[in-house]
């Protein structure tokens, strides 16, 4: 479960941001037992420091993913674009056409029981997520893509403001999917179209049976630094990133809607930890914000 741990400044901006006024949780929800919902944190806010998972794994065979419906978009959480630590998010109109590929991480007892960013409860015991962009509520599958297991979520919160992640997924969804309890893992959000939720609601492969990826197909992570249409800016941005001495640099070439874009990546990295580790490096060669992507 790797996710910042300035969950408290973030509500507070959060409660100007997404709420306008009034009262809400943080960038997430957690609790600390269903049995006992929370009343008074230590840090006036939560009643753990730290987050944790419960003593017993539930049995996820047992709990129904949720089945994708039409739903108003939610009141609160919405705002856009909304500020948080310094960077600026836009929320998508909708989640039909979203697809993106990179890291997921989760959360559980800390948060279990607050309000989430449109005003429900967090359950870690249900099949839900936080994304700083898709509109909520909505629903996504998301794939693990090193080992073939999927699920569907209800994405009804906004998190994880921490570089490098792109959705953070409740305790039982991370269970079912194999996040937890290494904390991330490489993943696939695709957007269910609430009008036809089957399209989108297909897994790929079965999600029963975990399933291994041909070894010619296994997903490789990279720190990608910036995309340019220019293949001279490329080599340049390549170049810089070369002298620094920090990995191995590729340019990957591409046609996108017709053009051809240039990608300029690091990699491919071991896991979540060098590729945090490794942007604050990136960041200082001031080629722009780097972020992940799974190839």
């Amino acid at each position: 479960m790797r996710r910042a741990g300035t969950r408290v400044a973030v509500a507070l901006l959060l409660l100007v941001v997404l709420v306008g006024c009034g009262h809400r949780q943080t960038t997430r929800p957690h609790q600390a037992s269903t049995a006992n919902p929370p009343t008074a944190a230590h840090n006036g806010r939560y009643l753990q420091d730290r987050d944790s998972t419960p003593s017993a794994v539930p049995d996820v065979s047992k709990i129904p993913e949720p089945v994708p419906k039409s739903e108003p978009r939610s009141q609160y959480g919405n705002k856009s674009p909304y500020n948080v630590l310094g960077e600026t998010y836009r929320v998508l109109p909708n989640c039909a056409d979203y697809v993106e590929r990179g890291l997921a991480s989760w959360y559980g007892n800390k948060f279990n029981g607050y309000t989430t960013s449109n005003f429900e409860k967090y359950d870690m015991y249900a099949y839900s997520a936080a994304s700083k962009v898709l509109p909520l509520p909505c629903y996504v599958r998301v794939t693990n893509l090193q080992t073939g297991r999927s699920a569907i979520v209800r994405v009804n919160d906004r998190g994880p403001f921490v570089a490098n992640r792109i959705i953070d997924l409740s305790y039982v969804a991370a269970i079912k999917l194999g996040v937890w309890p290494q904390g991330t893992a490489m993943v696939e959000v695709r957007g269910i179209d609430a009008e036809h939720p089957q399209r989108g609601a297909e897994p790929q492969r079965s999600a029963t049976v975990p399933v291994s990826p041909p070894k010619s197909q296994k997903p490789e992570l990279y720190l990608q630094v910036g995309a340019y249409a220019d293949a001279g800016n490329a080599e340049h941005a390549a170049a810089k990133v070369r002298a620094a001495r920090i990995g191995e640099v590729r340019v990957v070439s591409a046609s996108v809607e017709g053009k051809t874009v240039h990608r300029v990546r690091l990699g491919p990295l071991r896991d979540a930890d060098e590729a945090d580790r490794l942007t604050p490096k990136l960041r200082e060669l001031g080629l722009g914000e780097p972020r992940v992507a799974v190839q």
